[in-house]
This record gives C-alpha cells, structure tokens and sequence, in this order.
C-alpha cells in the first residue's frame, strides 16, 4: 500500500528512517549499487521528498503502528 513519507529520524545506527502518514517507519538508505537514494544524503534533498509515496509493507500485512 502506498503512503507518504511524513517525516525523518534515525534509527540507533544513525540510518534514516522515514516515518509514514500510517504510522509505520520505514529505513531509506543510499547503499549504491543495490538501493539508490541519493536524495537521503542532505536535508534539502529529504525535505524535497516528504509526500513521496513509498510502498509500505507493514499496512499490506496488517500490521501494527510503530512506536
């Protein structure tokens, strides 16, 4: 289910997560070659994508808001 990216934080190995208008956290990494976000890298390039839709894994299962 697609939902937007409402806002960041990092997780407790300092990877951004994005928090989704759901409820749940997602991790956007910038692992080149596997996954490429460069956007993830500066705040001007994570603020230009809040409302961004992601594909959130968690709503499909039902799952729980995180905390």
């Amino acid at each position: 289910m697609k939902q937007a990216i409402a806002s960041y934080l990092k997780d407790d190995d300092y990877q951004w997560v994005a928090k989704l208008t759901c409820g749940h956290n997602q991790h956007v990494r910038h692992t080149p070659p596997w996954v490429v976000r460069p956007w993830v890298i500066t705040a001007e390039g994570r603020a230009s994508m809040l409302g961004y839709l992601l594909d959130c894994k968690k709503c499909d299962l039902g799952e729980p808001k995180d905390t």
